[in-house]
């Protein structure tokens, strides 16, 4: 089932989405060589709580092993999706990728950005470039003269005429009173086929991209998705309310940007 939003629900929604972007912020000043991720993760919750929302990570079922144990995502390198915080250091050069969600007044929000640990190489931080960018042109044609599968078609044109390669067993989804609703959002697909994009709808954007081969495992943790041929992935991912007048973007990454500027020196 789907369901279209309200303007006061879209408010309530962008409120949640804000401070998950916020809470990526708040990381953002902490993420250095020798942080661990473990570390991060109890900044974030803390953060989270702090401000009247609970992390919806933290106990998310899985019908293949344990539940969640922690309040972000956090993929490093290989890893592309659904890392779980450890006791690691982080390394100069490490790609890190960070997946939040939180309940914040009955509503969800759920982004993710990719950051650079130190100085990355110039393959990982054209990659990341590259996805970014393919998730604002997928955000840029969200509108309702467009259907679903053209949202896919954009990113998987984009990234894979760049040489990258799409993950396919993960994809976007609806957003609401529920973390994860319908639609299902895939990062590929064909021109004009699915559903047509309808004012209200309000779905998460989040393409996956890997360097190499887009063969994936889960590693023994039942939660850590990580590329088969050990290449590095990237995740980004915003919250976006679909308009009469156009998309709107629920999350922000100009709040993370805003303080990685301020840690250049």
């Amino acid at each position: 089932m789907i369901y279209l939003k309200t303007d006061d629900e879209i408010a309530l929604l962008r409120a949640s989405n804000m401070l998950v972007s916020n809470t990526l912020a708040e990381l953002a000043t902490h993420i250095r060589p020798g942080v661990t991720t473990q570390q991060l993760d109890k900044i974030a919750e803390t953060f989270i709580r702090d401000h009247r929302a609970i992390p919806t990570f933290k106990g998310f079922p899985n019908s293949k092993g344990p539940s969640f144990p922690a309040s972000i995502c956090t993929s490093v390198n290989d890893c592309v999706i659904h890392g779980v915080p450890n006791n690691q250091p982080l390394q100069e050069g490490d790609v890190l990728s960070i997946d939040c969600g939180v309940l914040l007044d009955g509503f969800c929000g759920d982004s993710a950005y990719t950051f650079s640990v130190g100085k990355v190489s110039e393959e990982n931080e054209k990659m990341m470039r590259v996805t970014k960018e393919s998730l604002y042109k997928a955000i840029e044609i969200s509108t309702i003269a467009h259907r679903l599968g053209d949202i896919g078609h954009i990113i998987q044109y984009y990234c894979e005429n760049a040489g990258y390669s799409i993950v396919r067993e993960f994809v976007g989804h609806g957003i609401g009173r529920e973390m994860h609703e319908d639609p299902l959002v895939p990062n590929y697909g064909e021109c004009r086929s699915g559903m047509p994009l309808k004012h209200g709808l309000c779905i998460a954007i989040e393409p996956m991209v890997v360097q190499g081969s887009r063969n994936i495992y889960i590693d023994r943790d039942s939660w850590s998705v990580r590329t088969k041929d050990g290449r590095t992935g990237v995740h980004y991912e915003h919250s976006i309310a679909i308009t009469k007048n156009g998309p709107q973007i629920l999350s922000s990454f100009e709040v993370i940007e805003t303080v990685l500027k301020d840690k250049q020196y």
